[in-house]
C-alpha cells in the first residue's frame, strides 16, 4: 500500500533531513570559478560497468536523447491522430536505430490508464527486446500537483497552495499519492517539484512554487520529495523526482517567463541555491536546468553553475536533464551558438547529461559527430551516461515492472480525503468582518462570478493538458465552487452574466468568485497585476446593493484588488487547490471546515509595490521619509480562523551549540478546535550585509482544542541564523537579536 511509511517516521526523517541542510555551503568567487572536479561525479555500479562496456558510442549518445512522445506516434507533431496511437515504423526508427534512451511527455492531453499501459509496455518491449543494449526507456512525464497527465487520477492544490497549508505532513501525504499512481500508470519518473524561490509577484509559474521563504520552500519541497521517493526509489510505488529549475530561473527582471535574470552570487546563494541543497541532501536523484540565461549567460551552457555549483559544491550525482528545446534555444533565443551542432557541443561540455530536444531525432547523430571531432571528449559522454544508467538501475527499470492491474488503490477514497484535506488546510480567510462566516447553510445565498463555475480554474496548469484550459479531461465528477455549494446550502440562487444585480435584492449574502483562468509559463505572461476591470466592476455594483458581499479569490498569482477589498464582508484566498476546491471552499463558508491557511507569500496591495516580508530597513522609507512604507494587503504568514488563539510565556535562551532555543505557549481560547501555525521570526539587528527586518527560522502546525494549550519549543542554530557575508561566504556574527512569535517579542544577545 501506498501508505505504509508512518507518519512519524517520515517526520522524524524530514527533521533529520533539514537538520543537515542547516549546515550551509561556503561558496565563493573562486569556488564557483574553479573547473576542478573535488568529489566524484558517477559511480560504477557492477551492473552500469558491464553495461557501458559493451556499449558503442551510438548506444551512449542515444541514451543522452530524449524525446517526446509526438515522435513514436501517428501522425504529425502537435497534430496526433486520435485516440493516439505508436507507430510501428517511428519505434524501429527511434529505439532501435537511433537508439534513444528516455521519452517524455503525452500528445498534448491526458491519457486513460489501458492508453499508459499500451504506450509503456511497447515502449519497454522495444528497447527491451528489440534494441541491442536491451536498456529499458526512462519515461518522464509532468506530474506537478497530482498524476496530471492520467484521467481520473487525485489531482491535489498546486504548490503554492501546499505551501499554504504550512503543514509538511500533508506534503508527504500529496506526494505518496502522486508518486503512486504515477507508477500506477507505468511511469517512474515525475517532472516536479519545482524549487524556484516566488519572490516575484508578476511570474507565471509562482504558483508552481512553494513560496517566497526559503525555509517554508524547503521545508515543505523536501516533504513532498520524500513522499515521492520515499527511500528507495525502486519502490515500485515510488518515483524519481527532479529539482526544477537550476537556478535563477524565477527571479526575471520584469516578471515574464524565460526572460533574462540578474542575480548576484550572494543573493543566488542565499536565497535561491538553499532549496535545491535541501533537496539533493534529501536525496534528488535528478535536475532540470533554467531555461533562462542568468547574468547574461544561458544556464545551460553555463559550466560554473552546472558543474562547479551543482557538481562540485552542491554535492549532487545524479542526471541534469534540460528543459524542453534549450539546446535549440541557444541559437534562435539566447544566440550564443551559429547552429544546432555548435549548441550541443557547450550544452554537453558544460555539463548537461540528457537532452530534452522533444522533436529533433538529429541530436545523437550531431553529438556522435562532435565526440568523433574531438570537440566533445569521450569522458564526457561516459560521466553522462554512467549517471543516466545509475537512475535506471535504481529506479528498477532493469527488473520486470510490476502489472498496472495490481495498483487498486488509484484514485481511491482516501487518496480523494488526502486531496480535500490539503484543498481545505490550503484556502486562507484572509477577512471576516464582524465574523460573517460561516454563513447559515439556510440563508440565501447567491453565488456568481467568472470562477464559480469553472473547474479548471480550481486546478490551474497541467491539468489535463499543459494550459489546463481544455474541460474534455476535467476529472468526471468533480465539483466546481457552485456544485459544491448547491451541495452544501438549501438554499443557492444563480444568476446569468448582466442579472447579478437584479438576482442580489433575494438574496442574504453574496459570494463572488473571481481570480484567474489557468496557464502557465509564457502565455501566463501579464502586463498588469491588477485584477480584470470587468471583475472589479462586478464586485463594486454588488457591494453598492448593500448585501454583504464575499468574496472568493482563485487563483495561482495575487491579483491586486485594493479598491474592493474594504467593502468586502469576507474574503477567501484560495491558490489553486485543485479538483477538491470546490468542496472545501464550501465546507469553509459553511463552517463544516475550519480555515487554518497562512499566506507563503506577501500579497501586495497594488501592481507596482511588489516587496517581500523579508525585506530590508531601507525598503521602510516611505516618501515623506517615515518608516511606514511597507503596506502590503496581506502579510506572509497571515491567515484568519473561525476560532481564536492567545500566545503567552514566550522564553528566549542561548543554546550550547551558540544559538538560540525559543519556546512559547499557545492557547485555543475560541469555541471550535482549529489549526494554528506557529511562526517563529528572528531580526538580526546590526549585520555587515544590510539585514532583513525578520527571517522566519522555524515554524510548525499544531492542532488544539478549544480551550486547549500547547507548550511548543524550538532551537535555532548559528547556521540557521547565519548569511552570505561580502566575500560570499557563510557567516555568523554575534550580536543583538529580536525573536518574535505572534505579538510576542524578547532580545537576546549572542
Amino acid at each position: 500500500m501506498m501508505f505504509n511509511i508512518l507518519k512519524s517516521t517520515c517526520l522524524i526523517l524530514l527533521l533529520l533531513i533539514l537538520a543537515s541542510c542547516g549546515a550551509q555551503k561556503e561558496l565563493t568567487e573562486n569556488q564557483l570559478s574553479s573547473t576542478v572536479l573535488d568529489i566524484p561525479t558517477y559511480n560504477m555500479t557492477p551492473l552500469v560497468k558491464d553495461l557501458m562496456a559493451k556499449m558503442t558510442l551510438a548506444d551512449k549518445v542515444g541514451e543522452m536523447t530524449q524525446l517526446n512522445i509526438d515522435m513514436l506516434s501517428v501522425g504529425e507533431p502537435y497534430n496526433l491522430v486520435i485516440p493516439n496511437k505508436l507507430d510501428t515504423a517511428k519505434l524501429r526508427n527511434i529505439l532501435v536505430d537511433l537508439k534513444v534512451g528516455s521519452i517524455l511527455n503525452c500528445g498534448g492531453h491526458s491519457y486513460t490508464r489501458a492508453q499508459w499501459k499500451n504506450i509503456i509496455t511497447t515502449i519497454q518491449d522495444y528497447a527491451v527486446n528489440k534494441k541491442s543494449t536491451g536498456i529499458p526507456v526512462l519515461y518522464g512525464v509532468d506530474a506537478i500537483h497530482g498524476t496530471n497527465y492520467t484521467r481520473g487520477a487525485t489531482l491535489f492544490p498546486q504548490q503554492l497552495g501546499q505551501a499554504s497549508t504550512w503543514n509538511p505532513e500533508l506534503a508527504i501525504e500529496c506526494g505518496e499519492v502522486t508518486a503512486y499512481e504515477t507508477r500506477a500508470s507505468g511511469i517512474p519518473w515525475a517532472f516536479s517539484p519545482v524549487l524556484d524561490i516566488g519572490r516575484d509577484a508578476r511570474w507565471p509559474r509562482l504558483w508552481e512554487t512553494y513560496g517566497e521563504d526559503p525555509l517554508l520552500a524547503k521545508t515543505m519541497a523536501t516533504s513532498y520529495m520524500y513522499g515521492m521517493q520515499g527511500d528507495d526509489i525502486s519502490d515500485p510505488e515510488k518515483v524519481a523526482t527532479c529539482m526544477k529549475h537550476f537556478l535563477g530561473y524565477s527571479v526575471t527582471l520584469r516578471g515574464k517567463d524565460r526572460t533574462q535574470a540578474w542575480v548576484p552570487t550572494r543573493q543566488l546563494l542565499e536565497y535561491f541555491a538553499p532549496t535545491f541543497q535541501a533537496a539533493i541532501d534529501a536525496g534528488a536523484r535528478t535536475v532540470m536546468i533554467n531555461s533562462g540565461e542568468m547574468n547574461g549567460i544561458p544556464v545551460h551552457v553555463n559550466k560554473e553553475i552546472l558543474v562547479d555549483l551543482l557538481r562540485n559544491k552542491m554535492g549532487f550525482t545524479g542526471l541534469a536533464v534540460t528543459d524542453w528545446e534549450d539546446i535549440g534555444y541557444l541559437v534562435s533565443r539566447h544566440r550564443v551558438a551559429k547552429d544546432f551542432k555548435e549548441a550541443i557541443g557547450q550544452a554537453i561540455n558544460a555539463g548537461i547529461d540528457m537532452a530534452m530536444v522533444p522533436l529533433d531525432a538529429s541530436f545523437p547523430v550531431l553529438l556522435k559527430e562532435l565526440v568523433e571531432e574531438g570537440v566533445v571528449p569521450m569522458s564526457r559522454i561516459d560521466e553522462s551516461v554512467a549517471r543516466i544508467l545509475l537512475v535506471k538501475e535504481e529506479l528498477g527499470l532493469f527488473e520486470p515492472m510490476k502489472p498496472l492491474d495490481t495498483y487498486t488503490e488509484f484514485a481511491s477514497a482516501k487518496s480523494q480525503a488526502s486531496a480535500l484535506a490539503a484543498a481545505e488546510e490550503s484556502i486562507i480567510l484572509a477577512k471576516n468582518d464582524n465574523n460573517i462566516l460561516p454563513l447559515d447553510k439556510n440563508k440565501r445565498i447567491l453565488v456568481v462570478g467568472p470562477n464559480a463555475t469553472s473547474l479548471n480554474s480550481l486546478n490551474g496548469g497541467w491539468t489535463g493538458t499543459w494550459q489546463g484550459t481544455d474541460t474534455t479531461y476535467n476529472t468526471p465528477g468533480k465539483m466546481t465552487i457552485l456544485e459544491a455549494m448547491q451541495e452544501e446550502f438549501s438554499s443557492i440562487i444563480t444568476a446569468e452574466a448582466g442579472q447579478e444585480v437584479r438576482a442580489a435584492s433575494r438574496a442574504d449574502a453574496i459570494v463572488v468568485c473571481i481570480g484567474e483562468m489557468p496557464y502557465t509559463e509564457k502565455p501566463g505572461d501579464i502586463d498588469d497585476l491588477d485584477l480584470d476591470d470587468d471583475q472589479i466592476e462586478l464586485v463594486k455594483s454588488l457591494q453598492a446593493t448593500g448585501k454583504p458581499v464575499i468574496l472568493v479569490a482563485v487563483e495561482g498569482r495575487p491579483r491586486t484588488m485594493n479598491s474592493i477589498v474594504d467593502e468586502s464582508a469576507a474574503i477567501l484566498v484560495a491558490f489553486l487547490p485543485g479538483d477538491e476546491g470546490g468542496p472545501a471552499i464550501a465546507n469553509i463558508l459553511s463552517g463544516d471546515t475550519n480555515p487554518s491557511g497562512r499566506f507563503p507569500i506577501t500579497y501586495p496591495k497594488s501592481s507596482n509595490d511588489l516587496v517581500t516580508y523579508d525585506h530590508k530597513g531601507t525598503d521602510l522609507v516611505h516618501r515623506d521619509f517615515s518608516m511606514d512604507a511597507f503596506n502590503p494587503q496581506w502579510e506572509f504568514g497571515y491567515g484568519l480562523s473561525y476560532t481564536t488563539y492567545d500566545y503567552t510565556n514566550l522564553i528566549v535562551l542561548p543554546n550550547l551549540n551558540g544559538g538560540i532555543d525559543v519556546s512559547v505557549t499557545v492557547s485555543n481560547t475560541g469555541t471550535q478546535t482549529g489549526k494554528e501555525t506557529v511562526q517563529v521570526y528572528v531580526s538580526d539587528l546590526v549585520a555587515s550585509i544590510t539585514p532583513s527586518v525578520k527571517r522566519l527560522r522555524a515554524f510548525e502546525k499544531v492542532e488544539l482544542a478549544a480551550g486547549e494549550s500547547q507548550t511548543l519549543s524550538y532551537s535555532i542554530t548559528k547556521e540557521d541564523l547565519s548569511f552570505v557575508g561580502r566575500e560570499n561566504k557563510w557567516i555568523f556574527e554575534k550580536g543583538d537579536f529580536k525573536v518574535a512569535v505572534a505579538g510576542l517579542s524578547e532580545m537576546i544577545s549572542l
